[in-house]
Protein backbone atom coordinates (compact mmCIF):
# COMPACT_ATOMS: atom_id res chain seq x y z
CA UNK A 1 0.00 0.00 0.00
CA UNK A 2 3.07 2.34 -0.94
CA UNK A 3 4.60 3.84 -3.99
CA UNK A 4 8.03 4.92 -3.78
CA UNK A 5 9.87 7.02 -6.67
CA UNK A 6 13.53 7.62 -6.41
CA UNK A 7 16.52 8.39 -8.74
CA UNK A 8 18.22 5.04 -10.90
CA UNK A 9 20.86 7.10 -12.69
CA UNK A 10 21.01 9.24 -16.18
CA UNK A 11 21.05 7.85 -19.44
CA UNK A 12 22.19 10.04 -22.23
CA UNK A 13 21.35 12.77 -19.95
CA UNK A 14 17.85 12.14 -18.87
CA UNK A 15 16.96 11.11 -15.50
CA UNK A 16 15.84 7.62 -14.83
CA UNK A 17 13.63 6.34 -12.24
CA UNK A 18 13.18 3.21 -10.03
CA UNK A 19 9.27 2.70 -8.76
CA UNK A 20 8.85 0.30 -5.93
CA UNK A 21 5.33 -0.75 -5.26
CA UNK A 22 4.23 -2.72 -2.22
CA UNK A 23 0.71 -3.66 -1.30
CA UNK A 24 -0.55 -5.16 2.74
CA UNK A 25 0.37 -8.87 1.62
CA UNK A 26 3.74 -8.28 2.04
CA UNK A 27 4.56 -8.49 -2.25
CA UNK A 28 6.85 -5.66 -3.72
CA UNK A 29 7.91 -5.15 -7.18
CA UNK A 30 10.28 -2.48 -8.36
CA UNK A 31 10.23 -1.10 -12.06
CA UNK A 32 12.31 1.35 -14.32
CA UNK A 33 11.45 3.50 -16.69
CA UNK A 34 14.28 2.33 -19.00
CA UNK A 35 12.70 -0.51 -20.94
CA UNK A 36 9.63 0.18 -18.94
CA UNK A 37 10.91 -3.43 -16.97
CA UNK A 38 10.28 -5.31 -14.31
CA UNK A 39 13.38 -4.84 -11.91
CA UNK A 40 12.07 -7.16 -9.27
CA UNK A 41 9.27 -9.27 -7.63
CA UNK A 42 9.71 -10.76 -4.34
CA UNK A 43 6.83 -13.34 -3.32
CA UNK A 44 6.52 -15.30 -0.48
CA UNK A 45 7.62 -19.48 -0.49
CA UNK A 46 5.74 -21.94 1.33
CA UNK A 47 7.11 -20.69 5.20
CA UNK A 48 6.30 -17.23 4.18
CA UNK A 49 9.46 -16.21 3.52
CA UNK A 50 10.07 -13.42 0.58
CA UNK A 51 12.45 -13.72 -2.13
CA UNK A 52 12.83 -11.62 -5.10
CA UNK A 53 12.10 -14.14 -8.44
CA UNK A 54 12.89 -12.50 -11.64
CA UNK A 55 16.47 -11.79 -12.97
CA UNK A 56 17.71 -8.50 -13.35
CA UNK A 57 20.30 -5.70 -12.40
CA UNK A 58 21.05 -3.39 -9.66
CA UNK A 59 22.18 -0.56 -12.07
CA UNK A 60 20.54 1.29 -14.78
CA UNK A 61 24.62 1.05 -16.41
CA UNK A 62 23.89 -2.36 -16.50
CA UNK A 63 20.08 -2.28 -17.73
CA UNK A 64 21.64 0.13 -20.61
CA UNK A 65 24.95 -2.30 -21.58
CA UNK A 66 22.86 -5.76 -21.03
CA UNK A 67 21.77 -8.33 -24.01
CA UNK A 68 18.75 -10.22 -22.11
CA UNK A 69 16.34 -7.78 -22.20
CA UNK A 70 15.40 -8.33 -18.44
CA UNK A 71 12.05 -7.78 -17.42
CA UNK A 72 11.57 -5.86 -20.55
CA UNK A 73 8.94 -4.28 -22.09
CA UNK A 74 9.38 -5.79 -25.78
CA UNK A 75 8.18 -4.07 -29.18
CA UNK A 76 7.44 -3.30 -31.82
CA UNK A 77 7.36 -6.68 -32.47
CA UNK A 78 8.44 -9.19 -29.89
CA UNK A 79 9.96 -12.55 -31.02
CA UNK A 80 11.10 -13.02 -34.67
CA UNK A 81 9.95 -11.62 -38.27
CA UNK A 82 11.82 -13.73 -40.97
CA UNK A 83 14.04 -12.37 -43.17
CA UNK A 84 13.63 -8.79 -41.11
CA UNK A 85 10.78 -7.70 -43.44
CA UNK A 86 6.96 -7.90 -44.26
CA UNK A 87 4.26 -6.55 -46.44
CA UNK A 88 1.31 -4.40 -45.11
CA UNK A 89 -1.24 -2.92 -47.40
CA UNK A 90 1.04 -3.70 -50.72
CA UNK A 91 3.85 -2.21 -49.50
CA UNK A 92 7.30 -4.11 -48.48
CA UNK A 93 9.09 -2.62 -45.35
CA UNK A 94 12.70 -3.54 -44.57
CA UNK A 95 13.50 -4.32 -40.69
CA UNK A 96 16.77 -3.99 -39.11
CA UNK A 97 18.83 -7.08 -39.01
CA UNK A 98 19.47 -7.80 -35.64
CA UNK A 99 19.45 -12.25 -35.40
CA UNK A 100 21.26 -14.07 -38.34
CA UNK A 101 19.61 -12.17 -41.12
CA UNK A 102 15.53 -11.88 -39.39
CA UNK A 103 14.22 -8.82 -36.70
CA UNK A 104 14.38 -9.81 -33.44
CA UNK A 105 12.46 -7.95 -30.20
CA UNK A 106 12.08 -4.93 -32.42
CA UNK A 107 15.60 -4.55 -34.04
CA UNK A 108 18.35 -2.82 -32.60
CA UNK A 109 16.91 0.12 -30.74
CA UNK A 110 13.21 -1.94 -29.48
CA UNK A 111 11.83 -0.57 -26.39
CA UNK A 112 13.58 -2.33 -24.31
CA UNK A 113 16.09 0.45 -25.16
CA UNK A 114 14.25 3.62 -24.47
CA UNK A 115 13.14 5.66 -22.05
CA UNK A 116 9.87 5.51 -20.97
CA UNK A 117 7.91 8.41 -19.00
CA UNK A 118 6.18 7.69 -15.81
CA UNK A 119 2.79 8.88 -16.99
CA UNK A 120 0.91 7.65 -13.50
CA UNK A 121 1.30 6.42 -9.69
CA UNK A 122 -1.83 4.85 -8.18
CA UNK A 123 -1.76 3.69 -4.32
CA UNK A 124 -4.57 1.73 -2.70
CA UNK A 125 -4.30 -1.51 -2.06
CA UNK A 126 -3.81 -2.38 -5.78
CA UNK A 127 -0.91 -0.07 -6.33
CA UNK A 128 0.20 0.87 -9.88
CA UNK A 129 2.62 2.47 -12.04
CA UNK A 130 1.98 3.50 -15.76
CA UNK A 131 4.67 4.06 -18.28
CA UNK A 132 4.48 5.76 -21.80
CA UNK A 133 5.84 6.07 -25.08
CA UNK A 134 5.97 7.29 -28.16
CA UNK A 135 7.42 5.33 -30.88
CA UNK A 136 7.24 7.38 -34.21
CA UNK A 137 6.80 6.51 -38.14
CA UNK A 138 9.55 4.88 -39.20
CA UNK A 139 11.47 4.04 -36.17
CA UNK A 140 13.23 0.65 -37.15
CA UNK A 141 11.48 1.23 -40.46
CA UNK A 142 8.10 -0.01 -38.81
CA UNK A 143 5.06 1.81 -40.38
CA UNK A 144 2.95 4.48 -38.25
CA UNK A 145 3.10 6.47 -35.28
CA UNK A 146 2.43 4.30 -32.59
CA UNK A 147 1.62 5.91 -29.02
CA UNK A 148 2.05 3.26 -25.82
CA UNK A 149 0.99 3.09 -22.39
CA UNK A 150 1.83 -0.08 -19.89
CA UNK A 151 0.53 -0.26 -16.52
CA UNK A 152 1.87 -2.36 -14.20
CA UNK A 153 -0.65 -3.27 -11.00
CA UNK A 154 0.68 -5.07 -8.22
CA UNK A 155 -2.41 -7.31 -7.30
CA UNK A 156 -2.63 -8.88 -3.86
CA UNK A 157 -0.95 -12.22 -5.12
CA UNK A 158 0.85 -11.23 -8.50
CA UNK A 159 1.30 -8.94 -10.84
CA UNK A 160 -0.89 -7.81 -13.69
CA UNK A 161 0.41 -6.10 -16.83
CA UNK A 162 -1.97 -4.08 -19.13
CA UNK A 163 -0.83 -3.41 -22.89
CA UNK A 164 -3.18 -0.10 -24.72
CA UNK A 165 -1.71 1.49 -27.76
CA UNK A 166 -2.64 3.84 -30.60
CA UNK A 167 -1.42 4.50 -34.36
CA UNK A 168 -1.89 6.82 -37.13
CA UNK A 169 -1.18 4.41 -39.48
CA UNK A 170 -1.63 0.83 -40.37
CA UNK A 171 0.79 -1.09 -38.57
CA UNK A 172 2.11 -4.12 -36.90
CA UNK A 173 2.10 -4.46 -33.03
CA UNK A 174 3.14 -7.40 -30.84
CA UNK A 175 4.29 -6.37 -27.34
CA UNK A 176 5.22 -8.35 -24.14
CA UNK A 177 7.28 -8.90 -21.04
CA UNK A 178 10.60 -10.44 -20.86
CA UNK A 179 10.81 -11.39 -17.18
CA UNK A 180 13.26 -14.18 -16.41
CA UNK A 181 11.48 -16.33 -13.48
CA UNK A 182 13.35 -18.39 -11.16
CA UNK A 183 10.94 -19.54 -8.49
CA UNK A 184 13.58 -20.52 -6.39
CA UNK A 185 14.74 -17.16 -6.10
CA UNK A 186 16.70 -15.56 -8.61
CA UNK A 187 20.30 -16.56 -8.68
CA UNK A 188 19.13 -19.71 -6.98
CA UNK A 189 20.79 -22.15 -9.53
CA UNK A 190 19.05 -23.12 -12.71
CA UNK A 191 15.00 -24.26 -13.36
CA UNK A 192 15.23 -27.46 -14.76
CA UNK A 193 13.61 -29.08 -11.95
CA UNK A 194 10.82 -26.45 -12.33
CA UNK A 195 7.37 -28.05 -13.14
CA UNK A 196 5.54 -26.99 -15.96
CA UNK A 197 1.97 -27.32 -17.41
CA UNK A 198 0.69 -25.09 -20.67
CA UNK A 199 -2.63 -25.41 -21.57
CA UNK A 200 -1.63 -25.68 -25.29
CA UNK A 201 -2.54 -28.07 -27.84
CA UNK A 202 -0.31 -26.77 -30.58
CA UNK A 203 2.78 -25.50 -31.33
CA UNK A 204 5.07 -23.75 -33.78
CA UNK A 205 7.90 -25.73 -35.06
CA UNK A 206 10.78 -23.84 -36.43
CA UNK A 207 13.70 -23.99 -38.67
CA UNK A 208 17.94 -23.62 -37.49
CA UNK A 209 17.29 -19.76 -37.00
CA UNK A 210 13.85 -19.88 -34.99
CA UNK A 211 11.78 -18.95 -37.72
CA UNK A 212 8.11 -21.01 -37.84
CA UNK A 213 7.60 -23.25 -40.99
CA UNK A 214 4.07 -22.05 -40.99
CA UNK A 215 2.75 -25.51 -39.58
CA UNK A 216 0.60 -25.50 -36.25
CA UNK A 217 2.14 -28.71 -35.44
CA UNK A 218 -0.14 -30.79 -32.42
CA UNK A 219 2.45 -31.57 -29.10
CA UNK A 220 1.12 -35.13 -27.90
CA UNK A 221 4.02 -37.33 -28.49
CA UNK A 222 6.72 -34.78 -28.46
CA UNK A 223 8.95 -33.21 -26.38
CA UNK A 224 6.49 -29.91 -26.49
CA UNK A 225 4.02 -31.79 -24.95
CA UNK A 226 3.15 -29.60 -21.50
CA UNK A 227 -0.52 -30.57 -21.62
CA UNK A 228 0.34 -32.57 -18.34
CA UNK A 229 2.83 -30.99 -15.71
CA UNK A 230 6.32 -31.88 -16.13
CA UNK A 231 9.51 -30.74 -15.04
CA UNK A 232 11.63 -28.81 -17.96
CA UNK A 233 14.58 -30.71 -17.45
CA UNK A 234 12.24 -34.07 -18.94
CA UNK A 235 12.95 -34.30 -22.37
CA UNK A 236 16.14 -32.48 -22.18
CA UNK A 237 17.88 -35.23 -20.00
CA UNK A 238 15.91 -38.20 -22.24
CA UNK A 239 17.44 -36.95 -26.14
CA UNK A 240 14.74 -35.79 -27.17
CA UNK A 241 15.29 -31.84 -26.63
CA UNK A 242 18.71 -31.32 -25.63
CA UNK A 243 19.26 -27.86 -25.35
CA UNK A 244 15.58 -27.43 -24.34
CA UNK A 245 13.46 -24.79 -24.89
CA UNK A 246 12.69 -21.16 -27.11
CA UNK A 247 9.59 -22.12 -28.64
CA UNK A 248 5.73 -20.97 -29.34
CA UNK A 249 2.69 -22.37 -28.19
CA UNK A 250 -0.56 -21.71 -29.51
CA UNK A 251 -3.52 -20.75 -26.93
CA UNK A 252 -6.77 -20.09 -29.39
CA UNK A 253 -8.19 -16.91 -30.05
CA UNK A 254 -6.83 -13.56 -28.84
CA UNK A 255 -8.90 -11.35 -26.60
CA UNK A 256 -9.99 -14.07 -24.55
CA UNK A 257 -8.64 -14.53 -20.84
CA UNK A 258 -7.49 -17.61 -20.15
CA UNK A 259 -4.72 -19.71 -17.69
CA UNK A 260 -2.17 -20.24 -20.52
CA UNK A 261 0.49 -21.74 -17.94
CA UNK A 262 1.28 -22.98 -14.48
CA UNK A 263 5.03 -23.26 -12.99
CA UNK A 264 5.27 -24.95 -9.53
CA UNK A 265 8.87 -25.00 -8.02
CA UNK A 266 8.81 -27.76 -5.40
CA UNK A 267 11.68 -27.01 -2.74
CA UNK A 268 9.87 -23.63 -1.84
CA UNK A 269 6.63 -24.45 -2.79
CA UNK A 270 6.09 -21.70 -5.06
CA UNK A 271 3.59 -21.65 -7.94
CA UNK A 272 2.81 -19.05 -10.78
CA UNK A 273 -0.23 -19.39 -12.75
CA UNK A 274 0.40 -17.01 -16.19
CA UNK A 275 -3.17 -15.74 -17.56
CA UNK A 276 -3.59 -14.15 -21.16
CA UNK A 277 -6.23 -12.59 -23.60
CA UNK A 278 -2.92 -12.99 -26.46
CA UNK A 279 -3.21 -15.88 -28.47
CA UNK A 280 0.30 -17.89 -28.16
CA UNK A 281 3.06 -17.66 -25.19
CA UNK A 282 6.87 -18.58 -25.93
CA UNK A 283 8.81 -20.50 -23.54
CA UNK A 284 12.28 -19.62 -23.56
CA UNK A 285 14.14 -21.24 -20.98
CA UNK A 286 17.33 -18.89 -20.59
CA UNK A 287 19.35 -20.81 -23.20
CA UNK A 288 21.81 -17.80 -24.14
CA UNK A 289 22.80 -16.88 -21.14
CA UNK A 290 26.07 -16.56 -20.51
CA UNK A 291 27.36 -16.08 -16.59
CA UNK A 292 26.42 -12.39 -16.21
CA UNK A 293 26.44 -10.76 -13.44
CA UNK A 294 22.82 -10.23 -12.14
CA UNK A 295 21.35 -8.77 -8.78
CA UNK A 296 23.54 -9.01 -5.69
CA UNK A 297 26.76 -10.43 -7.39
CA UNK A 298 24.62 -13.18 -8.49
CA UNK A 299 25.89 -14.98 -11.94
CA UNK A 300 23.25 -16.13 -14.23
CA UNK A 301 24.66 -18.83 -16.49
CA UNK A 302 22.19 -20.96 -18.68
CA UNK A 303 19.00 -21.96 -17.70
CA UNK A 304 19.49 -19.28 -14.71
CA UNK A 305 15.49 -18.36 -15.51
CA UNK A 306 12.16 -19.32 -17.70
CA UNK A 307 10.20 -16.77 -19.93
CA UNK A 308 6.71 -17.07 -20.62
CA UNK A 309 6.16 -14.60 -22.98
CA UNK A 310 2.32 -13.53 -24.51
CA UNK A 311 2.56 -12.67 -27.81
CA UNK A 312 1.09 -13.34 -31.57
CA UNK A 313 2.87 -15.95 -33.23
CA UNK A 314 6.40 -15.23 -34.09
CA UNK A 315 6.83 -14.01 -37.48
CA UNK A 316 2.69 -13.81 -38.04
CA UNK A 317 3.23 -10.49 -40.47
CA UNK A 318 4.82 -13.53 -42.90
CA UNK A 319 2.34 -16.35 -42.26
CA UNK A 320 -1.42 -15.17 -42.15
CA UNK A 321 -2.27 -18.51 -41.30
CA UNK A 322 -1.09 -18.02 -37.65
CA UNK A 323 -4.09 -14.76 -37.56
CA UNK A 324 -3.58 -10.86 -38.26
CA UNK A 325 -1.35 -8.74 -35.86
CA UNK A 326 -2.20 -5.85 -37.68
CA UNK A 327 -2.97 -2.89 -35.56
CA UNK A 328 -5.36 -0.81 -38.09
CA UNK A 329 -4.97 3.21 -38.11
CA UNK A 330 -6.96 4.66 -35.12
CA UNK A 331 -8.35 1.37 -33.27
CA UNK A 332 -7.27 0.50 -29.89
CA UNK A 333 -4.74 -2.44 -29.39
CA UNK A 334 -5.38 -3.87 -25.34
CA UNK A 335 -4.13 -7.31 -24.19
CA UNK A 336 -3.33 -7.97 -20.59
CA UNK A 337 -1.40 -10.65 -18.95
CA UNK A 338 -0.91 -11.64 -15.61
CA UNK A 339 1.84 -13.50 -13.00
CA UNK A 340 0.08 -14.50 -10.12
CA UNK A 341 1.51 -16.86 -6.71
CA UNK A 342 0.03 -19.46 -4.99
CA UNK A 343 1.56 -22.22 -2.73
CA UNK A 344 1.43 -25.82 -3.68
CA UNK A 345 -0.56 -28.46 -2.00
CA UNK A 346 1.39 -30.51 0.45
Amino acid sequence: MSIECKEFGYWQGYRCHLVTLKNKSGLSAAFTDFGAAVQSLCVPDKDGKLADVVLGYDTLDEYVKGDYCHGATIGRYANRIGGAKFTLNGKEYKLAENDNGNSLHGGGFGYNKRLWTIEELSDGDEPAVTFGLTSPDGEEHFPGTVKLKVTFTLLENGLHIRYNAVSDKDTILNLTNHSYFNLKGEGEGDIKDHIVKINAAKYTPVDGELIPTGVMAYVTGTAFDFQSPKPVRTDMDNGRLPDGYDHNFVLGEGKQMRTAAVVTEPVSGRVMTVRTDKPAIQLYIGIGLKGETGKGGHKYDKYAGLCLESQYCPDSPNKPQFGSCVLKAGEEYCFTTSYTFSIADD
